[in-house]
């Protein structure tokens, strides 16, 4: 009898707090990583002002993840451990590997800087979480673990791309859209499954896909961020317009922090001019696929308030993908074909950055 050959996939999210004791641990991971919190600063300066921001947000930080539910822990890590439990066993069961599915936190724990997580290769697979590329998620990943192991990830064999470019995935999308507002979602695989009425035509409500925003110092360094959010709800629109959708649709940016230039419209002002015209609006949260502090507080209650204090008809926070099997069953197939996807420098062409010693020593650092 033949032996399966042993792979590893780690799921590779941003992470968050497990108690209440590690918020400010997860808040110094998050803001002393340079993508993240890139300013002009000499580095001792930035990692200074770093430590010192971490510390003073974490008590109000704090009150926002006691207010969900949840001891004061953020869900994120729980969650991403569930969809790594159904994508194992999903893997297990259409491939003739036999694999094991981790998870791995690049701010908090675990932390994929910890030792047990091994260099990418062809049986070292490493999925980020992220459908659209970012300096400050995607690129942040590679430069991790292009620290730790001396050289760029990209090309390694060991690289899930990032897949909202992916025409499969915003028709995934479009699916789940549809399932949701016709009542055939499991609510139970969903944390605060927000229930829509069957009886209500769903066609003709604003639909606010609301990302995750980022400082426009990134984009002004090459990141293509903006661009690819705009080609995912692009690509999503499309196919619901085909299922009959007639209503309108909104890309914003959620989440701003400090005084600095952020990419806009603000998902706060779009929720309030809609409001103001008695508008049934439905919030999309398009850069998330697991649910935590900003799809449950922000969007779910904060966002929820400010739209129906300002005259919305109607509310409804369409929730993240979480184990919702087909997303599953997509991330499996990606992972499954991801050794001949990455065919050059996507660091320098996406995000206007090359890590240093690359596999495709042909591109040019820009």
């Amino acid at each position: 009898m033949k032996t399966k050959k042993n792979k590893t996939l780690t799921l590779v999210n941003l992470g968050g707090p497990r108690s209440l004791s590690e918020i400010e641990v997860f808040l110094s991971d998050l803001f002393l990583d340079p993508y993240v919190f890139d300013l002009p600063l000499p580095e001792i300066l930035r990692q200074s002002l770093a430590r010192f921001i971490a510390k003073k947000r974490a008590p109000k930080v704090a009150k926002k993840y006691e207010s969900m539910g949840f001891g004061g822990a953020s869900p994120l890590v729980q969650e991403t451990e569930k969809q790594a439990q159904a994508l194992q066993s999903t893997l297990n069961t259409n491939s003739e590997i036999n694999w094991t599915v981790e998870i791995a936190m690049a701010c908090g724990f675990p932390n994929i800087r910890e030792e047990r997580f091994k260099k990418p290769s062809s049986n070292e697979i490493y999925l980020p979480l992220y459908p659209q590329f970012s300096r400050s998620t995607v690129l942040s990943t590679y430069n991790i673990l292009y620290k730790k192991f001396g050289e760029c990830p990209i090309g390694s064999g060991g690289i899930v791309p990032h897949f909202g470019n992916d025409p499969d995935y915003w028709k995934l999308y479009a699916d789940f859209i549809i399932e949701y507002f016709s009542g055939n979602l499991d609510p139970k695989q969903f944390l605060h499954y927000d229930v829509y009425p069957k009886s209500k035509d769903w066609k003709g409500m604003n639909l606010v896909f609301s990302a995750h925003g980022i400082p426009m110092r990134l984009v002004k360094k090459g990141d293509t961020y903006i661009e690819e959010v705009n080609r995912n709800v692009n690509g999503i629109i499309n196919h619901l317009r085909k299922k009959g959708f007639i209503g309108g649709f909104h890309i914003s940016f959620q989440s701003k922090v400090g005084p600095a230039k952020w990419t806009e419209p603000n998902t706060i002002q779009v929720l309030q001019n809609l409001a103001k015209q008695k508008q049934d609006i439905a919030v999309i949260p398009i850069s998330f696929v697991s649910d935590h502090l900003e799809t449950l507080e922000e969007i779910g209650e904060e966002f929820r308030e400010i739209s129906m204090e300002n005259g919305a008809n109607s509310f409804y926070r369409i929730p993240a993908f979480g184990i919702y099997p087909k997303f599953i069953e997509y991330l499996a197939k990606i992972v499954l074909k991801a050794d001949h996807n990455v065919t050059s420098c996507i660091c320098s062409e996406l995000g206007g950055n090359k890590l240093g010693k690359c596999r495709f020593e042909n591109r040019s650092d820009t």
